[in-house]
């Protein structure tokens, strides 16, 4: 090993659906990095998906901990700082970055190969073996360290727990963004939320935050509403199995706001879903789209009638230096509530076991304690 090298272990995907705890080697940084000692991780979907990415591959995309040693090059950071790695890594200065669209940034998704990366900070830095083991998301927080850019570090809050704040660089900001950004919630708006897990329920914070007067939110689990009020969901809707088209939830929806809503976002990942927000939106209402859910999905045209707009927003339309500050104010004042999202907390072990409360919808919000 070089020295400087760390071993420790890492959740490692095989790509054929399976993983195993390994040991791992991550190296010291090089020019423009910043090598992590992972404290927390939040767990979600995306993870569970990720076991069949090709392999081998480092989990994990959610996460916070504390600088453990910094690269040449790299300013405004120092060792034992808290930080939040943000997995929508912006370069600055391409196309994308310049429009304002930091989310977009052409470097981060040209070196993306099936949400891998190619660089030396997204493989090399970490071993397995003594061979370069991928990433996820350029990032793979379910370990004890790794190697990111410095471009995907953000500072915390001294006082922020990072069992909470690990949340927030994928499941607040999505949700959170794709109200208050690019919806563009306004005072007095309607929106209805389908799925209210975690990116769903902070679509329903976000849209309180930003004064809408109507959020109607809807999931086939009643806990999930039960948290869902308590974050600002002025009404809950439980979906029912035996309503396959949701041709009575579309109804319930109407007769809450009878022209449909302002804005009608899909939070659950279920690809058959994905065009349900258009039911329920206004004629000249956005349907956002949300989770990310991928495969196949049937639209009949008629209904993006008349003038309805459908998004796919990525990570919320985050630019950090922005929204990341942003997020830290809300939750000072108390208006992002962190504490009621995390339901359950896991070892690095136990993901077999979180992956399980989350799917049964036992688990609000799921983080692993790495360290």
């Amino acid at each position: 090993m070089n020295a400087g090298t760390l071993r420790g272990p890492a959740l490692i995907a095989n790509g054929q659906g399976r993983f195993a705890l390994e040991t791992v080697e991550v190296e010291p940084p090089h020019f423009g990095e910043v090598r992590v000692a992972m404290a927390a991780a939040g767990v979600c979907h995306t993870d569970h998906a990720s076991m069949r990415w090709a392999g081998p591959l480092v989990m994990g995309h959610e996460g916070a901990g504390y600088i453990e040693q910094i690269g040449d090059g790299v300013e405004g950071l120092t060792v034992g700082q808290p930080v939040l790695l943000n997995w929508a890594i912006p370069c600055g200065h391409c196309f994308q970055c310049d429009l304002g669209a930091e989310a977009l940034c052409e470097r981060t998704h040209e070196l993306d190969v099936a949400h891998l990366g190619t660089s030396r900070a997204h493989t090399g830095a970490t071993r397995l073996r003594g061979e370069p083991v991928q990433r996820a998301f350029h990032l793979g927080t379910f370990a004890h360290h790794t190697v990111v850019r410095a471009e995907a570090i953000t500072p915390l809050p001294h006082d922020m727990p990072l069992d909470l704040a690990c949340i927030l660089g994928c499941a607040v900001m999505t949700g959170v963004g794709s109200a208050v950004n690019v919806a563009a919630v306004l005072p007095g708006d309607s929106v209805a939320v389908i799925g209210c897990g975690g990116v769903g329920l902070n679509v329903v914070q976000g849209a309180r935050i930003a004064g809408a007067s109507t959020i109607v939110a809807i999931d086939r689990v009643r806990s999930r509403l039960t948290r869902a009020r308590a974050m600002g969901a002025t009404h809950t809707l439980l979906a029912e199995s035996d309503d396959p088209r949701a041709e009575r939830l579309i109804a319930a929806v109407r007769d809450i706001v009878s022209r449909g809503v302002d804005h009608a976002f899909e939070a659950t990942g279920v690809a058959d879903l994905a065009f349900l927000p258009l039911h329920m939106a206004r004629h000249g209402g956005n349907a956002l789209q949300v989770s990310g859910a991928h495969g196949p999905a049937t639209l009949e045209l008629p209904r993006l009638f008349w003038n309805k707009r459908y998004i796919a927003p990525l990570y919320g339309g985050c630019v950090p230096a922005r929204d990341f500050p942003r997020l830290f104010d809300w939750i000072a004042q108390g208006r992002i509530d962190l504490a009621n999202q995390v339901t359950h907390r896991y070892r690095l072990d136990e993901l077999e076991r979180a992956f399980a409360d989350m799917h049964d919808g036992r688990a609000g919000k799921v983080v692993l304690r790495i360290a």
